[in-house]
């Protein structure tokens, strides 16, 4: 393992989207959790995964643009589903998303049975190309992502309901393409969790907005110089510095007490 074999040229970008991604993903993980609908971002990813398949089924070379559409309806009529099982059987809820995600995911494979390289799109769709993300998929996420950040903020009634749904059906789309379905849901999850417990407020987002950087550099470099596989080494990584900041935030809340 060698320090020059880190090319900034990939890694760079790469880490770009990657802190993209957090940016949207750290403040809707906080409300995923704060509302217990945790595999959420599963069953929108995975759906939205269909549209992405659906499009390379029905073009031999589909545009950018055709499988954002595509991807995009599937991810809106997934959300709009899912507000509506909601408003009418909260209780089970978290059982209708799971259903939705296998459901869902069983699609996507039915959809790539006859492909000749089903086995590869289906690996693009779940740990995704993070390695190779263009200049202008970052410059289209970064404009789509400061949309979806300017209604957040800037508007709270966004957050609540079917605009929650339909702002994170949006995001997730994107996300899917950019990082995959195992990093959608780790960027949503992992740091927003390192971070449960602790008060809430502007810091609390900074922390689990770090605690995603630090996982997506470490992952990064750690798979670049042991040649691992990089979606995997990620997830891994965010675990790990979850676990760091879990416990920062354990032993300072001791000091605070005691």
């Amino acid at each position: 393992m060698q320090a020059d074999l880190i090319d900034l040229s990939i890694i760079g970008p790469a880490l770009l989207a990657g802190l993209l991604v957090l940016a949207t993903h750290v403040p809707l993980g906080m409300v995923v959790l704060q509302r217990g609908i945790i595999f959420i971002d599963l069953a929108i990813a995975q759906i939205a995964g269909v549209g992405v398949i659906y499009a390379h089924n029905m073009f031999d070379e589909p545009s950018n643009l055709s499988i954002q559409v595509f991807a995009t309806i599937s991810a809106i009529l997934g959300a709009g589903f899912l507000r509506w099982s909601e408003r009418n059987w909260p209780d089970i809820q978290e059982a209708i998303i799971g259903v939705s995600f296998v459901v869902s995911a069983c699609v996507g494979i039915l959809l790539l049975s006859d492909n000749p390289h089903g086995s590869e799109h289906l690996k693009d769709l779940l740990a995704g190309q993070i390695l190779w993300v263009s200049s202008s998929q970052l410059i289209t996420t970064l404009i789509l992502y400061a949309v979806v950040l300017a209604f957040w903020f800037g508007y709270k009634k966004s957050r609540s309901h079917i605009g929650f749904y339909l702002l994170f059906a949006i995001t997730i789309t994107s996300s899917v393409q950019l990082v995959g379905v195992y990093l959608v849901f780790s960027s949503l999850i992992i740091p927003a969790l390192a971070v449960h417990r602790m008060p809430a407020g502007k810091r609390k987002m900074l922390l689990a907005w770090l605690c995603g950087a630090l996982g997506y550099v470490a992952g990064l470099v750690v798979s670049t110089l042991a040649d691992l596989p990089s979606s995997p080494t990620i997830v891994l990584s965010l675990t790990a510095s979850a676990i760091l900041f879990w416990w920062l935030g354990s032993v300072q809340h001791k000091r605070i007490s005691g």
